[in-house]
């Protein structure tokens, strides 16, 4: 197998949450480059001419867009009814949707923790459990998460985040420990300080900002289009032997 064919996506169909801007949108902007169609889902994806849409039928691909609100649990079940029943055949499942609200934690208040937990671990768990069944049945896929460097280190005022994040790495592993063996590839990717809504707040802010950038040995912010080749690499069969792992991509951050 050639090295290019180890990275060929053509005839596979891939979901991406969370697609409609920042790094879900470049991570479905690479899975559709190499050949994937590509199902996304957004709470704001307009049914048509989304940016997003519009890249991935540059490509040659189909685009699939839904609507949902992955923190309803109800609106999450009716939506993997329906996609299922569209799509038979899933074949890489990115799980990238996710939120931050910031509060220190003596007032971070149970809405907060719900709203965060539902779309951050609940979601992406659900999704992985009922896609992955099917995945289980056909005997390969490919399961790829979205943590943080959160999943590492505790951060400031975001105590559901890092809740989240950090279950996340866990629930890679575990879902590795016991897909592997059945053909399903279970890995994710843990952003560094990336220019994206979510980090808006910390970029603004004169003192974090240059404290951050003092620390990153790449000396700049990460850029949404960095995640391109790791989500490939991940989604595609150069990674066949590659499960329960969390790809970092930070810049150096946790090297330093």
């Amino acid at each position: 197998m050639s090295i290019f064919d180890l990275f060929n996506l053509s005839g596979k169909t891939a979901l991406v949450t969370g697609c409609n801007r920042g790094i879900g949108k470049a991570m479905a902007e690479a899975l559709a480059e190499a050949g994937a169609d590509i199902i996304g889902i957004s709470s704001s994806i307009p049914e048509k001419e989304s940016e997003i849409e519009k890249a991935v039928l540059d490509y040659g691909r189909n685009f699939y867009p839904y609507q949902v609100d992955l923190g309803n649990r109800d609106s999450l079940y009716l939506f993997i009814t329906k996609v299922k029943e569209d799509h038979p055949v899933i074949d890489i499942l990115v799980n990238n949707a996710g939120i931050i609200l910031r509060q220190p934690a003596a007032e971070h208040s149970d809405a907060y923790w719900d709203q965060v937990l539902n779309v951050n671990l609940d979601a992406p768990f659900i999704l992985s459990r009922e896609l992955g069944k099917e995945m289980i049945k056909r005997g390969n896929g490919k399961i790829i998460f979205t943590a943080s460097l959160l999943t590492f280190q505790g951060g400031i005022n975001v105590p559901g985040y890092t809740a989240a994040k950090s279950a996340i790495g866990g629930l890679a592993k575990a879902l590795a420990n016991e897909w592997a063996g059945k053909g399903i590839q279970v890995n994710a990717i843990a952003p560094g300080y990336v220019n994206t809504d979510n980090t808006e707040a910390l970029r603004n802010d004169p003192v974090r900002s240059k404290s951050i950038l003092d620390r990153i040995p790449a000396g700049r912010w990460g850029l949404p289009e960095d995640f391109k080749g790791p989500v490939l690499f991940l989604a595609s069969k150069a990674s066949d032997y590659v499960s329960g792992t969390t790809l970092v991509v930070d810049g150096g951050w946790m090297g330093r």
